[in-house]
């Protein structure tokens, strides 16, 4: 089970943000205790200065993306790409940030201070990797924070094709296998055009609220790391 760190002595609200509003925040830090408080209020850090640096800014975009049971769609290429891949979770979490962060990517925005951070709640239980596999070497995946049934994802990276979008749907199978018949969510933050084709809907920022609020008090969908594949 996740360690529970200390609390954090800041208040992580989107309550009374404007609508259409995403940047709701500034400030704060990223103790552990903070971080778990913003994901429970439907919150995620991302730096508003140039690249991700300083200051922090604390966002709950408006709308919000969203995968929920049932919406995963699968196309024929996509299937195809998973039938060479293989899925593991949790087996290399600092090689799948360290990815994720590389700051030749566009819009890059992942800094030091943040990997710091999703290491240390990766060490705590509560950030976990969703790796795609081909032939030994990692090509893919995603990495994000769970809290009993919401799963916030932070950033995926590929580098073959396909193969983020086959650690999602690896994400999705897994959320599936232990949610035991209750409810699960995947946040992406914003959807964007690739997303929506795998079934990613966007959702006001009030009824992700009220499905954080449902969701992060249940029980975890993430028992010991193993593979998923």
């Amino acid at each position: 089970m996740p360690i529970q760190p200390p609390p954090t002595v800041w208040r992580m609200s989107a309550v009374g943000a404007a609508d259409g509003e995403d940047l709701v925040g500034v400030g704060a830090d990223l103790e552990p205790g903070t971080l778990l408080a913003a994901y429970r209020a439907g919150l995620f850090p991302m730096g508003v200065g140039s690249a991700g640096a300083a200051p922090m800014g604390w966002w709950s975009p408006d709308p919000r993306g969203v995968m929920l049971p049932g919406d995963l769609h699968v196309s024929r290429s996509l299937q195809r790409a998973q039938r060479h891949c293989e899925i593991r979770v949790d087996t290399a979490f600092e090689d799948v940030v360290r990815h994720c962060a590389d700051a030749s990517r566009p819009g890059a925005w992942i800094t030091a201070p943040l990997r710091r951070a999703y290491g240390l709640l990766h060490q705590l239980g509560w950030a976990h990797s969703v790796e795609t596999w081909r032939d030994g070497q990692l090509v893919g995946g995603l990495y994000g924070v769970a809290i009993g049934g919401l799963f916030a994802g932070e950033s995926m990276f590929h580098h073959t094709r396909d193969a983020s979008k086959v650690a999602l749907v690896g994400l999705v199978e897994h959320l599936s296998t232990h949610s035991a018949g209750t409810g699960w969510a995947v946040d992406v933050q914003w959807q964007t055009g690739h997303l929506a084709r795998m079934g990613v809907r966007e959702v006001r920022r009030t009824a992700y609220l009220a499905l954080v609020e449902q969701l992060v008090d249940g029980p975890s969908r993430w028992p010991e790391p193993r593979d998923t594949g």
